[in-house]
C-alpha cells in the first residue's frame, strides 16, 4: 500500500502461549473539537471516534496490513481513528475464538490510553464503528452482536456470511466456482484438514499474503484455505469448530430441491433448529434485531468468491428489523475489486456514499 502514514502498533491481547495479537492505529488527519458536554483538561487524553476494521482472508489468512486505502483515507479525513486488527485464524481457531479476540480489542481500544507521537488518546466508547472486507465483514457483523461498546454503524464490504444456509457454503463443488481458479486437491492439504493427523496447526493471528516471485503462485499455503473449505462444502465445520458430527453435513442435508415453496422464515427455522444452541450466536442472519446498528453494504454483482446474494439477503433481514440499511452494488465487479489500482478513479463517488453514511450515523448523538 502506498501513501500510508506509520501506524501506532499496540498489542491488545496475548494468548495463553504468549502469542501477541496486535492492532495498528492510524490517527485522524484532523480531530474534531470536544462536544459541549465534555470537560477536557490538558492532562486528559484526547477521546476520538474510531472505526475498527477487520481484514479479508476467509478467516484463515491475512493480517492487519491488508485493508482498502479508499476506506482508510475517508475515515481519517472525517477526524476518526482507523484501527486495523489481527485476530486468530482458523484452523485451529474457530469463530468463538475470534469473537473473544474482538471483545478484548473493543475493551482495550476504548479503555486504555494510547501514546501517539505528540498526543495521548483513547477511543470514544460512544462513537465506535466497525468495518470489514469479505470474512472481515462477517467479523464486523459478529462484533455488532457480541462486542461492547456496541458499534453504532457497520460498513460491510462484500461480506461473507450474509446467508450461510446456501449451497455456496454447504455443498461440495465439482467445477470451477471461485474467481476462475482451478479446483484444489484435498490430499495436498493434510495439515489443514480435520482430523489433523499430524497435529493441529499452530495458533496464529498474522499470516501475510506471500506469492512466489517467479510464478506468482501463493507461497503461503493458508491462502488456499478459504477456497478449499468452500469447495469441500465444509466451511461451517471450521467456522464453528464442530467437525464430529459435521455441522456442514447436518445443514447441507436440509438443502432440498423444493425449498423455494416454503416461506423464508419456515426455511430459516429448519436450519436454526438444527444448529446446537452454543453455535447459533455465530450466524448473523439469526441475530439481527431492533438493536442492530445502521448498516451499509457494498458488493460487486460479479462476485464469485462471495455471491452478491449474501449482501442482498442481509439487507432484507436488516430491513425487516426496521434498521436503516443501504446496499451499493457494483455492476459486474469481482471479489476484492476495490483493491484495484484504478478503483478510486472509477468508484470514488460510490465510496463517498459509504463515507457519508458512516459520518451520518457515527456522529449522531446518543439519545
Amino acid at each position: 500500500m502506498d501513501n500510508l502514514e506509520d501506524p501506532i502498533t499496540v498489542c491488545y491481547k496475548r494468548l495463553d502461549d504468549s502469542t501477541p495479537l496486535d492492532c495498528d492505529v492510524y490517527l485522524p488527519r484532523t480531530t474534531a473539537p470536544p462536544r459541549e458536554r465534555e470537560i477536557v483538561t490538558e492532562s486528559d487524553p484526547q477521546v476520538i471516534p474510531i472505526v475498527i476494521y477487520f481484514h479479508a482472508g476467509g478467516l484463515s489468512v491475512g493480517n492487519k496490513e491488508w485493508f482498502p486505502t479508499w476506506l482508510y483515507r475517508r475515515v481519517r479525513s472525517l477526524g476518526y481513528a482507523f484501527v486495523s486488527a489481527n485476530y486468530q485464524l482458523m484452523p485451529p481457531a474457530s469463530a468463538h475464538d475470534i469473537i473473544a479476540d474482538m471483545q478484548d480489542l473493543f475493551s482495550f481500544i476504548t479503555q486504555n490510553e494510547i501514546q501517539g507521537t505528540q498526543q495521548t488518546f483513547k477511543g470514544n466508547p460512544n462513537m465506535v464503528a466497525v468495518a470489514g472486507s469479505s470474512a472481515g465483514g462477517l467479523c464486523a457483523q459478529l462484533a455488532a452482536m457480541h462486542c461492547s461498546p456496541k458499534p453504532k454503524v457497520i460498513v460491510s464490504l462484500y461480506a461473507m456470511g450474509g446467508n450461510l444456509f446456501t449451497p455456496h457454503y454447504l455443498k461440495a463443488k465439482n467445477e470451477v466456482f471461485f474467481m476462475g481458479r482451478d479446483l484444489l486437491n484435498r490430499d495436498d492439504f493434510p495439515d489443514y484438514l480435520y482430523p489433523f493427523k499430524r497435529g493441529a496447526p499452530s495458533r496464529t493471528s498474522d499470516s501475510p499474503l506471500v506469492y512466489h516471485p517467479v510464478t506468482g503462485d501463493p507461497a503461503n499455503r493458508r491462502i488456499y484455505l478459504p477456497r478449499l473449505y468452500l469447495q469441500l462444502g465444509c466451511f461451517i465445520d471450521y467456522y464453528t469448530g464442530m467437525h464430529d458430527p459435521s455441522l456442514s453435513n447436518t445443514l447441507g442435508a436440509i438443502l432440498e430441491d423444493d425449498f423455494i415453496t416454503e416461506t423464508e422464515l419456515e426455511y430459516r427455522d429448519k436450519f436454526e433448529r438444527a444448529i446446537p444452541e452454543a453455535h447459533r450466536l455465530l450466524f448473523p442472519q439469526l441475530g439481527v434485531d431492533s438493536s442492530w446498528p445502521p448498516t451499509i453494504l457494498l458488493h460487486g454483482t460479479g462476485d464469485t468468491a462471495i455471491p452478491v446474494d449474501d449482501s442482498r439477503h442481509m439487507q432484507a433481514v436488516i430491513e425487516r428489523a426496521g434498521i436503516p440499511v443501504e446496499l451499493i452494488e457494483f455492476e459486474g465487479m469481482e471479489h476484492l475489486f476495490d483493491f484495484a489500482p484504478d478503483a478510486e478513479e472509477i468508484w470514488g463517488e460510490k465510496f463517498d456514499r459509504a463515507k457519508d453514511f458512516l459520518r451520518k450515523w457515527l456522529d449522531t448523538p446518543d439519545p
